[in-house]
C-alpha cells in the first residue's frame, strides 16, 4: 500500500469489470452479504426506538464534529491524567514513525494487533515489517487475510470473499511459516478452522510484550477507549501485552459516557447482528499493579490524515459520523457484484465511495471513480444508524470530480483541476445552464426537438453510447409541455385570475 491505495489498482469501473467476471467471488459476496443483512433487520426489528437511536447517533456525531476541538483537548488531558501518553499524527508517515519508534523503544520485533481499519488505512504493517518488526493479526478474518498474503475487502469480515475450502488451504499451507502449523488432517468445518487459529494464535497472546490496536470510541471525559468485537481476541491483545499503543481516527471521539451509550446499542446490531457484543473491552490510563489486567504503558496516536479536510466541507463531512458498522456494504448492490478489492482502499463500499476520495482527494484515477461506483439507489442511507445520507454525498463528490472548484488540503484551500475525460459532460451542462436560464431559447428548443422526434436516434453517440447500449433514450413528446397548457389551461386560468 502506499498512502492508504492499493499499489497498482486500476480505477473503479476497470477492477469491478474484472471482479464481475469471478463467478466464484460473486458467490460468496452474496451469500454472506444475504445472511448478514437479513440477521440485522431481524435484530434491528426488536427496537421500538431504532429510529429514535439512529437520530440521536445522528446528533451526538455531529455537535461532537462541530466542537472537536474542544472534545480532543479534553481527550488528551483526561489521557495524560490516568497515566497515559498522547501523540498527535498529522497523516499516515507521521503514525507510521511514531508507533514504529515506540515499538523500537521496548526492544521486542514482535507486536499482537486487534482488527483496526486506522492502522490498515496508513500502512502501519508494512512500515513496521520494513524496520524488523513482525505485526501479527489476531481477529479470525484479519488472520486468513495476512496468512493468504491478501487485502481486506469487507469492514466487518474482512475475508468475506473467501470460502470455507480456500480458508483451510491457506491455513494448511501457510500457518507453518507464522508460526504453529495447522493440525494435520484439517477439514473446512467452521469448528475446526477456528481451532486452529485459536492454537496458532495462543502461543503469540502469551509471548508478546507490545499490543497495538484501533479503538471503536474514545470517550472524553474520561479518557477511556473502547473495543467491540466477537471473539476474544481483542481482549488479550488488550490486557496481556505490558506496551499497548492505540492508532485512532480524531473522529472516533464522543463527549461522554452517557453518549456512548447510544452507539453500544446501534453498533451491535447493524454489524454483527447481536443485541450487544461478546466482548466490550474498556480501559483507561495504565495499570500500576503486576497482577492487575492492563498495560503498564499506554500510547494514544490521534490520527488526522486528511479528516480535518473533510470536516471543512459541509456535505461531505457527515461522512466523519461512521461507526464502521458495514450495513452499507450488505445491502449495497454494487458491492455484492464487485466486492471490496474493486475499491483500491481499505474503506470499500458505499462509505469508502465517500469516506476515500475525501480522505486521500480525488486527483488520482481511483478516487476520482470512487463517486460513481453507485446506483444512487439510497439503500445505504436507509440502514446506516447514523443517518448519513451517502447518496448526497456521492453526487456532490461527482461535482467535485466533473467541475473541480475549491477543496481543503492539510488546512490550506487549493483549487482542484477539472478530471479528465468530463469535458463532453461539462460542456452539456454548461450549455443547460444558459438555456434554462432563458426562458425563450428553451421554448424555442423544446418546440425544435418535438417537430424534429421522427429523426432522433435511439442510442446516443459517441461515449455515450456504451451507456444507451441497455437503455433506449426516451422519446420525446409531440407537444412541449409548455405548448400543451398554454392550449388546454391558459385560458381557464386567465378566466379565474379576472374572477380574483
Amino acid at each position: 500500500m502506499s498512502g492508504g491505495t492499493f499499489v497498482g489498482m486500476p480505477a473503479f469501473p476497470e477492477a469491478a469489470h474484472e471482479a464481475v467476471g469471478n463467478t466464484t467471488l460473486r458467490a460468496n459476496l452474496r451469500h454472506a452479504t444475504h445472511t448478514i443483512r437479513d440477521k440485522r433487520a431481524r435484530a434491528v426489528a426488536e427496537l421500538d426506538d431504532w429510529a429514535e437511536l439512529r437520530a440521536a447517533g445522528r446528533r451526538v456525531k455531529d455537535h461532537t464534529l462541530r466542537h472537536l476541538d474542544r472534545y480532543l483537548v479534553q481527550l488528551e488531558e483526561s489521557v495524560v491524567r490516568a497515566g497515559g501518553t498522547v501523540h498527535w499524527a498529522a497523516d499516515a508517515d507521521e503514525a507510521n514513525r511514531i508507533v514504529t519508534d515506540l515499538v523500537k523503544a521496548t526492544g521486542e520485533s514482535e507486536v499482537v494487533k486487534v482488527k483496526s481499519m486506522a492502522t490498515q488505512e496508513i500502512g502501519l504493517n508494512e512500515a513496521l515489517e520494513a524496520e524488523g518488526i513482525h505485526a501479527y493479526e489476531t481477529d479470525l478474518a484479519e488472520l486468513i487475510v495476512q496468512l493468504g498474503r491478501d487485502r481486506p475487502s469487507h469492514i466487518l469480515v474482512p475475508a468475506i470473499h473467501r470460502n470455507r475450502g480456500e480458508i483451510r488451504d491457506i491455513f494448511a499451507k501457510e500457518m507453518a511459516g507464522w508460526g504453529r502449523p495447522a493440525p494435520e488432517g484439517l477439514t473446512d468445518t467452521p469448528a475446526e478452522l477456528a481451532e486452529a487459529a485459536r492454537l496458532h494464535l495462543r502461543e503469540k497472546f502469551l509471548r508478546a510484550k507490545v499490543g497495538i490496536s484501533g479503538a471503536n470510541f474514545m470517550v472524553a471525559e474520561t479518557g477511556t477507549l473502547v473495543v467491540v468485537e466477537s471473539e476474544g481476541n481483542g481482549r488479550m491483545c488488550l490486557t496481556l501485552p505490558e506496551t499497548l499503543i492505540s492508532v485512532v481516527g480524531i473522529e472516533k471521539l464522543v463527549p461522554t459516557w452517557r453518549d456512548l451509550e447510544v452507539f453500544l446499542q446501534t453498533l451491535p446490531r447493524s454489524s454483527t447482528a447481536e443485541r450487544m457484543n461478546p466482548y466490550t473491552s474498556m480501559w483507561t490510563g495504565t495499570t500500576d499493579s503486576d497482577t492487575a489486567d492492563g498495560p503498564s504503558t499506554f500510547h494514544l496516536v490521534l490520527l488526522d490524515n486528511g479528516r480535518t479536510d473533510t470536516l471543512a466541507d459541509e456535505v461531505g463531512r457527515q461522512a466523519l459520523r461512521c461507526i464502521r458498522c458495514s450495513a452499507c456494504l450488505n445491502v449495497c448492490p454494487v458491492y455484492e457484484r464487485a466486492g471490496g478489492h474493486a475499491y483500491g482502499s481499505v474503506y470499500p463500499g458505499p462509505i469508502g465511495a465517500i469516506l476515500s476520495p475525501q480522505l486521500r482527494g480525488t486527483q488520482s484515477e481511483i478516487d476520482a471513480s470512487l463517486p460513481y461506483a453507485s446506483s444512487l439507489c439510497g439503500a445505504c442511507y436507509e440502514v446506516c444508524p447514523v443517518a448519513i445520507d451517502i447518496p448526497e454525498v456521492l453526487v456532490h463528490l461527482r461535482e467535485r470530480v466533473v467541475q473541480g472548484g475549491e477543496a481543503t488540503r492539510h488546512g490550506t484551500k487549493v483549487m482542484l483541476k477539472p478530471a479528465k475525460g468530463h469535458a463532453a459532460e461539462r460542456a452539456a451542462m454548461r450549455a443547460a445552464g444558459l438555456v434554462f436560464a432563458r426562458p425563450g431559447a428553451l421554448r424555442a428548443g423544446q418546440r425544435l426537438a418535438s417537430r424534429t422526434r421522427r429523426l432522433h436516434p435511439r442510442t446516443l453517440p459517441g461515449p455515450g453510447r456504451a451507456w444507451s447500449a441497455t437503455r433506449e433514450l426516451p422519446k420525446v413528446p409531440a407537444e412541449p409541455f409548455r405548448d400543451w397548457w398554454q392550449r388546454t389551461q391558459g385560458a381557464r386560468s386567465k378566466g379565474k385570475g379576472n374572477d380574483a
